[in-house]
């Protein structure tokens, strides 16, 4: 599996590739737990599947809300769900300093959605030698992130991947333009879909921001259907008590009948 990423690249497979795991590391308990279980789920649909998990929470509303257990910590128990299962890992990067010490412990560096134009930051993932996946900002066009490709590109690096996470509509909410899915495929670079962060509703007044989960298999089923290389999951055993983003989760319990109808309709399209 990690062989994979070493040659990532634009493809028409037969099955698409699985981002998924939890929104925040709490524990090593709970990341072999949900790693353990999507591994048997993806082994059996023969869905490449890489574990996600963020080793620290930057972005947050309120100065109170969980940002994590400790950067070491977490990223050692990243590390340690790779080696058990033998499968790629991904944690997002905040700073350009994150950059070497998170590659130490994970394949795949993960550049959020609102820092997806920091230079500085995109040149220290990319000069990692690691695959480098960009979300795209809720403030930008499909067709800007282009630039986001060309400036990791001239660095050497060509491992990139886009993730979509939607579009800003109005204060609270986010929309999904699946245009943008083959124009970011265009650039010759493997797409994903966040079906999880494309349905917050961020800036509630309570500080919390709020999500409509019930909506991810409807995301999920589009793009796939455009030609989504990738999907992007966040899933919890218990997203009520999930310490971060619970509230726009899939629950585990959920994930098989929702991957199983998902290759179907690749199978389908193909």
């Amino acid at each position: 599996m990690k062989n994979l990423l070493n040659n990532i690249k634009h493809t028409d497979s037969n099955n698409f590739f699985l981002m998924a795991g939890p929104c925040a590391i709490e524990g090593e308990d709970m990341a072999l737990e949900i790693a353990e279980k999507i591994v048997k789920i993806t082994d059996k649909l023969e869905i490449p599947y890489i574990f996600k998990g963020s080793y620290r929470k930057a972005n947050r509303s309120k100065g109170s809300s969980f940002t994590g257990i400790g950067d070491e910590k977490a990223l050692k128990i990243l590390e340690k769900v790779g080696k058990t299962f033998d499968i790629p890992t991904v944690t997002d990067i905040h700073e350009s300093g994150e950059a070497a010490m998170a590659a130490a412990y994970v394949d795949v560096l993960q550049i959020p959605a609102f820092l997806c134009r920091q230079t500085d930051l995109l040149l220290a993932a990319a000069a990692t030698q690691k695959v480098v996946n960009v979300k795209k900002g809720q403030f930008l066009s499909a067709g800007s992130m282009k630039f986001a490709v060309e400036k990791i590109k001239e660095t050497g690096n060509d491992k990139v991947i886009l993730t979509d996470r939607g579009n800003t509509f109005g204060y609270q909410d986010l929309i999904v333009d699946f245009r943008g899915i083959p124009e970011m495929r265009s650039f010759n670079v493997p797409v994903v879909m966040d079906c999880t962060h494309s349905l917050q509703q961020p800036n509630q007044s309570t500080g919390v921001t709020g999500g409509k989960p019930e909506l991810i298999e409807t995301i999920a089923k589009a793009a796939i259907a455009v030609g989504s290389d990738g999907l992007f999951i966040e899933t919890h055993p218990n997203p009520q008590i999930a310490k971060s983003d619970g509230a726009n989760m899939l629950h585990l319990d959920y994930l098989e009948d929702l991957l199983t109808k998902l290759v179907k309709i690749r199978k389908a399209i193909l």
